[in-house]
């Protein structure tokens, strides 16, 4: 295949992910610019400023809980953040400890006191965020995935953006269109989780050196429309123990957006220890409580989520300045893990970065430097003093629920720190915790009972895959690489019984039946109906799988979500 000519973009500032952070900092850079330049006596700065989205618009791509901390808006926005589409102030929260069939009260720790806060819709709150940065002449471009990190002698010089038009055996089609090299002054990775370019920086430039690695969990979760009466606007309901049980971190939450708007969830630590634990299924076998059923008894599910969360904290942040770039929100792994929020720090941090660029502009220049600057204020702001309180919250789950909640407890009373002596817990990669059915797991586990699939009030993978809205090119390469099959088809089904076909949510890995295969079976990667949670990439227990973004525009639809 030929050399690929491509055309160049040049811009001075590019945020590569318009979730809140990106559009924050776009936001938030164009209005310093703005206000410096209407000053008297101010020499105009003159500067172009983009916002990337792989995704067909803006939110759609974009999923979370979620529960509003407003902090952050009320800063990005003092005037106007009101006019924000929240959907409801929390007046109302309860905390259940489920048994298999019974739910107990239990008092609500300050850390997951919602009072003041607002259940909203991610994607409608960033539809509403990119109609603000575009009032200030800030371009976005969408369905522009951007698939490869431009380095030089150690310095970002950009970004670039995915081909399109290639056929699934990697050859181009009538209307192949090469992507586009984006050069810039300024990189500023908000991505989200996991994001393609901050792995590859990550190696690149060794930015997690002197960090823990990152921890995560998957948050799965549908919006049903249920009754009225049956919750409040506002209402907030946080599970633990069952499904779950003692060893395994996670639990669940409902969210009353209105009367007859229900979301329900399930969060599960990507650190736990079962290979044959599927949290999808057990998602599902939670909707089944006695508690939760009679809520959505009657009702209809209407769309279907899933998305993996960055819950290492403090001590799992990477290097988050350099030379051309600079890492914002999720992209870093800002994420108040005990208190289920990120959304605040995602828009902090991204102004954060505006401030750090808008005064290098200043002073003239934006080398690695001046934009080391912006560490500094990360340090300096309520970002650092809120995840410095919890910065040992997950690691504290290793050795399960119980001991958790006791390090969470004096955690609280002594500033994060918790059991010992030292201010910081050392982590480990989740996928490494994973026991091996022939070695350390033997004899240990069992298949869970599975849960029955009524179309109802539970559902199988490919029906909540179909109420996500994902719709992807079939004829393109497949985004989701493994590096050695034959690794998964001689050793993982023996070591850990391919526990890809768990831990996707949207069924993307298939054991199937192969006659000329010697085991007699071969790995089907079912592409479309990826909904971009990255699992696959964090869980995979020998690391051979690596997500990458699909073709533009490709992917689920959480405009709604």
């Amino acid at each position: 295949m030929s050399e690929i000519e491509r055309e160049t973009l040049d811009l001075d500032v590019l945020f590569v992910g318009a979730g809140p952070a990106g559009l924050a900092g776009a936001y938030h850079l164009a209005r310093l610019i703005r206000e410096h330049n209407e000053g008297d006596g101010n020499e105009a700065i003159e500067i172009e400023i983009g916002v990337l989205e792989k995704g067909k618009e803006v939110g759609s791509h974009t999923l979370s809980g979620a529960v509003v901390d407003p902090r952050g808006l009320r800063e990005l926005f003092p005037h106007d953040w009101r006019q924000a589409p929240l959907e409801a102030e929390v007046e109302k929260e309860q905390l259940l400890l489920l048994t298999a069939k019974r739910a107990f009260s239990a008092p609500i720790p300050p850390q997951l006191d919602n009072h003041g806060n607002y259940v909203a819709s991610l994607g409608k709150l960033c539809k509403w965020m990119a109609g603000k940065v575009e009032e200030l002449d800030v371009d976005i471009f969408t369905e522009f995935p951007a698939t490869e990190i431009l380095v030089e002698e150690g310095k970002v010089r950009g970004v670039r953006t995915g081909d399109r038009g290639i056929g699934h055996d990697g050859e181009r089609k009538a209307n192949f269109e090469p992507g586009i090299d984006i050069h810039t002054r300024c990189t500023v990775l908000t991505e989200g989780v996991r994001g393609t370019l901050t792995r590859q920086l990550e190696e690149k430039l060794n930015l997690n050196q002197e960090s823990n690695p990152q921890i995560y969990a998957i948050g799965v979760k549908e919006l049903w429309e249920i009754p009225a009466g049956r919750v409040e606007a506002g209402e907030v309901i946080h599970t633990m123990g069952w499904p779950l049980g003692n060893q395994n971190f996670g639990g669940g939450f409902l969210y009353g957006m209105s009367e007859t708007l229900l979301i329900v969830g399930l969060v599960v630590g990507l650190d736990y220890r079962n290979p044959l634990l599927d949290p999808h299924e057990e998602f599902q076998r939670m909707k089944t409580h006695p508690a939760i059923s009679k809520l959505l008894a009657g009702g209809t599910m209407v769309n279907y989520g899933a998305k993996a969360l960055p819950e290492g904290g403090w001590w799992s942040l990477p290097k988050l300045a350099g030379d051309g770039f600079l890492l914002a929100g999720d992209s870093a792994g800002f994420l108040n893990s005990m208190r289920l929020k990120g959304i605040h720090l995602a828009i902090k941090t991204g102004m954060l970065a505006a401030e750090t660029i808008f005064e290098g502009l200043l002073q003239g220049e934006l080398s690695g430097e001046a934009l080391a600057r912006y560490t500094e204020k990360i340090e300096e702001s309520w970002v650092r003093e809120e995840m410095w309180e919890v910065r040992n919250f997950h690691q504290a789950f290793d050795h399960g629920l119980v001991a958790g909640m006791l390090q969470a407890g004096l955690g609280m009373m002594t500033n994060g720190r918790g059991f010992g002596l030292f201010n910081r817990l050392r982590s480990h990669p989740g996928h490494e915790r994973m026991m091996a059915l022939n070695g350390n797991g033997a004899g240990k586990f069992s298949t869970p009972e599975p849960v029955a699939k009524d179309g109802k009030l539970t559902f199988d993978k490919l029906a909540d895959v179909y109420n996500s809205g994902t719709s992807h090119d079939e004829d393109q390469p497949v985004h989701l690489r493994v590096a050695d099959t034959d690794l998964c088809i001689y050793q993982c089904a023996v070591e850990y019984n391919n526990p890809c076909q768990r831990f996707c949510p949207a069924g993307v890995y298939e054991m199937v039946h192969e006659a000329d295969s010697p085991t007699g079976q071969r790995l089907q990667i079912n592409a479309s109906n990826c909904v971009h949670c990255k699992t696959c990439d964090i869980m995979d227990p020998y690391g051979i799988i690596t997500w990458v973004p699909p073709e533009g525009g490709g992917g689920p639809s959480y405009g709604k979500m």
